[in-house]
């Protein structure tokens, strides 16, 4: 198809399914969602190649193709065989894509967490009939219940009662620890639980992290037992994350071995904004880990799958 110049793309935001890759057409102009596995594709209309997938034209018609998967592993899950490329929702909560031999899945349902508030004193999460998804409502409770439900919020003498933005002023802040990193090796995601915002209502909050990159050779440390930060590379590095690279290069400490088989683990760790450019010329920003000290422990990670990790060890302090 012909790409016609001066470009005019919608007004209008894209709007497209979870899972679902925003991409350039191939004329390079407009926005659009990546057609999946199985699609009918065209210039205006590519596949997701973050997914591994091309335009084949030979099995198509008039100028369109299929998008195809490159040769890749299957995945089996509770028996039933997915191909490399394809999506599926094992459930109505998760919408999920094998790739090569690995599944992985995104939540279709918010995780979101819910204080007691003076507008909702009783937050509880209902399943609603014909909805796969529960939903907050609030209960107004029995009288005294209002007062008792708001203390763990706000503070117990504010100057004033908490409304527009006095909210913020009068929040007792409340945030947990970051999680242990959810991958062993490789990139991973770390998360918390603040309620450090304006509406002072308990929030996910996530970072990216590292431990070490996978391809890192383990170095050993000296007599004793305990573990040592890899030392700086003297080339720096960029950091890459679903295809995006980071705007500039770090030199990161990353968490080294143990002499007595116990796991070598962040302990002390700051975060900071790190900006990432993609190949169709978008960027953005993810807060990340960045290891002060690690320190070496029984509690290791079972694997290093991010969907199926089930340690739950915690760092003591996160200094930014």
């Amino acid at each position: 198809q012909p790409c016609g110049r001066p470009c005019r793309c919608p007004s209008q935001p894209l709007q497209c399914p979870a899972g679902t890759s925003h991409v350039l057409d191939t004329c390079g102009c407009c926005k659009v969602c990546a057609r999946q596995l199985g699609e009918l594709c065209s210039a205006r209309e590519p596949c997701d190649h973050h997914k591994g997938l091309y335009c084949d034209h030979a099995k198509g018609h008039r100028g369109s193709g299929i998008c195809l998967a490159h040769e890749g592993a299957t995945c089996d899950l509770l028996g039933k065989i997915y191909h490399n490329g394809e999506s599926f929702q094992p459930t109505c909560k998760l919408q999920c894509i094998c790739m090569d031999g690995a599944i992985g899945c995104i939540p279709l349902c918010s995780d979101d967490l819910r204080l007691p508030s003076p507008e909702c004193p009783s937050p509880r999460r209902v399943k609603l009939r014909n909805k796969c998804c529960e939903e907050w409502v609030c209960d107004e409770g029995a009288e005294g219940t209002r007062a008792d439900a708001v203390l763990p919020v706000f503070k117990e003498t504010p100057a004033q009662k908490p409304e527009g933005n006095d909210v913020q002023e009068n929040c007792l802040v409340q945030t947990t620890a970051w999680s242990a990193c959810s991958k062993s090796c490789g990139m991973g995601i770390s998360a918390r639980v603040t309620n450090d915002n304006p509406q002072c209502r308990l929030e996910k909050e996530t970072r990216l992290c590292m431990v070490r990159p996978c391809d890192l050779p383990m170095e050993k440390t000296k007599k004793g037992k305990k573990c040592v930060r890899t030392p700086k590379r003297r080339r720096s590095l960029r950091f890459e994350f679903s295809g995006c690279t980071s705007s500039r290069s770090y030199r990161p400490k990353f968490c080294g071995s143990c002499t007595d088989g116990r796991c070598c683990t962040p302990y002390v760790t700051s975060t900071a904004e790190v900006e990432f450019r993609c190949p169709e010329g978008d960027f953005f920003q993810r807060k990340m880990m960045f290891i002060k000290m690690c320190s070496c422990h029984h509690d290791c990670p079972r694997d290093n799958d991010i969907f199926l990790a089930t340690h739950r060890r915690r760092m003591v302090g996160d200094h930014v």
